[in-house]
């Protein structure tokens, strides 16, 4: 029978990949009772799952109501953006000094697998292996404190990309390549310049797309008072 710690994680995993695959949008309340029946877990292990949710800012509890998706607005995208063009150019410039030809596998293998879900027209995919180089370009940057530091910025990056896939995936794709083609010569500063213009490309339809899954503020209060799932 699994412990109790297991279907927490099972729980957490699965509302993690509802909420970055967009099958739970921004501001949707989320019925704990409905939710538990569903996955076959009781309430505790579903409350500590929400609880780790909430920790990467996907979920928001709502003490004595329950909980919602997080709104995702035009200044939560602005503030992600602000972070990302510290420390995304900082990754970049240090893979580029520490990389290891393991680590240039890895970069190649999700850039192969973005390029086949593209052939496939297939935008989930192809979201999901971009966001996969960027976690990976993270970690091959060997700093551990940069890591801790992007960590609870990881969900909501990937959950962008889900959100903004209807972006120019093309040209995403192209330039992913510049940047590994810059690691790969070990050119520190060319892969900083071209992550910060990367990063950057990115800032204003993101934030003009917000508009559309973003309905303004969003009370999770009020949002918890309703039956909508």
């Amino acid at each position: 029978m699994p412990g109790h710690g297991s279907l927490r994680d099972a729980a957490y995993a699965e509302l993690r990949r509802r909420i970055v695959d967009l099958d739970l949008r921004p501001g949707q309340r989320i019925v704990e009772r409905d939710l538990a029946a569903e996955l076959a877990v009781s309430r505790i292990p579903l409350r500590e799952a929400l609880q780790l949710l909430q920790s990467e800012g996907l979920v928001v509890l709502v003490p004595r109501r329950g909980a919602v998706v997080s709104p995702f607005t035009a200044d939560d995208v602005r503030d992600l953006f602000d972070v990302r063009e510290s420390l995304e150019v900082l990754a970049a410039r240090l893979a580029a000094e520490r990389h290891t030809a393991v680590g240039l596998t890895r970069l190649r293998r999700h850039m192969a697998d973005a390029e086949r879900a593209l052939t496939a027209g297939d935008d989930p995919a192809t979201a999901g292996a971009n966001a996969a180089f960027h976690r990976t370009l993270v970690d091959i940057a060997a700093n551990p404190l940069l890591s801790s530091m992007m960590r609870p910025l990881e969900a909501r990056t990937q959950w962008l990309f889900h959100l903004t896939r209807q972006r120019d995936l093309v040209q995403q794709h192209d330039e992913h390549q510049a940047l590994y083609d810059a690691l790969a010569a070990r050119d520190a500063d060319g892969a900083a310049d071209i992550a910060l213009a990367h990063v950057a490309s990115g800032r204003e339809i993101s934030i003009a797309l917000a508009g559309q899954w973003s309905e303004g503020a969003v009370d999770p209060v009020a949002a918890t008072r309703t039956r909508r799932r």
